[in-house]
């Protein structure tokens, strides 16, 4: 179930559309409508930016993200990053100002800095880092070019253009300047760009500095190694002196490391005291699940956890027995993993990790009770737990107890941010209940997360025309169809100026 959450919604939703309900009781759409027309952001106090519109360009932003690349969705995977992101931003200046945290399927070894405190880090990166300092060091500069508003600058191009060609425009400079894909970013700008103007965000020698220097302080006072940043910062550098440019680690393309700049950050982490800064466990095993996750053969994660099994501490061993054990499980070779993962619970019945292996090793093999069982008894021992929640319901739907499914879902929307892949276990749970309407417009939520409008709009119509409404249901339709089509009508009146 986990390995289904790194392959984009786009893939999965083109493949089949699901006959579901969510109660009226939780609105999927928007709260009140925002004033689209953005204001120039080209004022570095952010005094013409208002956090309404800086948190609406954000959202919108990602949306279009999601249409272009596979945003890892896995609970575990996200649920890390954003914990260590926030770990880090209480250390800021300004410690109750919104970010999220996320990371990319990609193996480009890059991180990007967007609007509304959107941060992505892309998962090559992850698994290159050597510690989870090295990842916090990654993130913290990227949380200090938010915090010292140096992208205001860079969104001048985007800042008098309504919310979705901004973001989508913005979208396209990542892309291009941040993910490693340039001709789709260069696209991107060009459509979406009303003046047709291509933009760039390219920070400045300053800026750069300016975010060592203010990362390198949320690195300290996080309690991560300030050294860190120089040390990644080192290795990047060495691992291209013998490289064409084409093989350059995108990271370097968009954050260009000298010497200059590497001895500056060395010298900035001397100035700490030195001490040991061990890796927290979770890090371990994320960085493990990412390795299976995104290895296209399953044999390649066997052969190199298999390797490092009796290597290191026997915490790094264990962290390996649970990398062999999803890649044999990838493989198919359920048994096998089971008896791996049954052998860490006993060892760590402190780790919910484990226990949602097992649980998911279970669900592979179709053996629906068993699978829900352990997650019934996981969740009794952690009852907050996200990863645990959600495979419990997609277990509890595919077992066809799908009224217990929809409960859990309704509370989980009530407590948790909706994402695509929430909205499409939903949508699966209630379409076994049978109410057509609601099915497609929860659908078309999922969608239009994933930056697909069109797809949205042609789900909420079919909805229209669906059983199972009333005049609440009706209403809520109507009106989201009118707001996603004053996107659509914006967008095309841009792209014809």
């Amino acid at each position: 179930m986990t390995a289904c959450r790194s392959v984009s919604l786009s893939h999965r939703l083109g493949r089949a559309v699901f006959a579901a309900v969510l109660s009226a009781s939780v609105p999927p759409a928007s709260a009140e409508p925002l004033n689209l027309d953005l204001p120039d952001m080209g004022d570095p106090t952010g005094t013409l930016f208002t956090p309404q519109q800086e948190k609406a360009l954000g959202e919108a932003f990602f949306r279009n993200l999601h249409n272009q690349l596979q945003i890892n969705e896995d609970p575990e995977v996200t649920d890390y990053i954003q914990a260590l992101g926030r770990k880090l931003v209480e250390h800021t200046d300004t410690p109750g100002q919104n970010f999220h945290f996320f990371v990319v399927n990609q193996q480009v070894i890059n991180a990007f800095a967007g609007p509304g405190g959107y941060i992505g880090v892309n998962s090559g990166l992850i698994l290159t880092t050597e510690s989870e300092s090295e990842l916090a060091s990654v993130l913290g500069h990227e949380i200090a070019h938010i915090t010292q508003r140096h992208l205001y600058d860079a969104f001048q191009a985007a800042g008098r253009l309504s919310l979705p060609t901004a973001a989508a425009m913005l979208a396209g400079v990542l892309l291009g300047a941040g993910t490693g894909s340039s001709q789709l970013g260069q696209a991107a700008v060009i459509a979406a760009s009303a003046a047709n103007q291509q933009a760039q965000i390219n920070f400045t020698r300053d800026n750069e500095a300016e975010a060592d220097r203010v990362g390198m302080k949320i690195l300290s006072g996080s309690d991560f190694d300030p050294r860190a940043m120089p040390t990644f910062f080192e290795r990047m550098q060495q691992s291209t002196r013998f490289s064409t440019g084409r093989s350059t680690p995108e990271f370097l393309l968009t954050h260009p490391v000298t010497m200059s700049r590497i001895a500056d950050t060395r010298g900035r982490a001397e100035q700490y005291a030195y001490k040991q800064y061990p890796d927290s466990f979770t890090y371990l095993i994320i960085r493990a699940k990412l390795h299976v996750q995104t290895t296209r053969n399953p044999q390649e994660s066997v052969t190199y956890f298999a390797a490092i099994s009796d290597v290191g501490t026997r915490q790094q061993q264990d962290v390996a027995q649970y990398g062999l054990a999803l890649a044999l499980i990838a493989q198919g070779k359920l048994d096998k993993g089971r008896t791996l993962l049954q052998d860490l619970i006993k060892r760590y019945p402190e780790r919910s990790q484990f226990y949602n292996a097992l649980a998911e090793t279970e669900f592979e093999a179709k053996n629906y009770p068993a699978a829900l069982s352990i997650f019934e008894d996981a969740l009794q021992r952690f009852p907050s737990n996200r990863a645990l929640s959600l495979n419990y319901a997609q277990a509890l739907v595919r077992a066809g107890k799908s009224a217990e499914a929809r409960k859990r879902l309704l509370d989980y929307l009530h407590h948790h941010e909706a994402t695509p892949e929430v909205y499409e276990l939903v949508a699966q749970a209630y379409g076994q209940l049978g109410n057509e309407a609601e099915s497609h417009r929860y659908l078309a939520e999922a969608y239009y997360a994933a930056g697909q409008t069109p797809n949205a709009i042609l789900h909420l119509k079919i909805a229209q025309k669906s059983g199972g409404r009333d005049f609440h249901t009706d209403s809520a339709i109507e009106e989201r169809i009118k707001e996603l089509q004053e996107e659509q009508r914006e967008e095309k009146a841009e792209r014809n100026r």
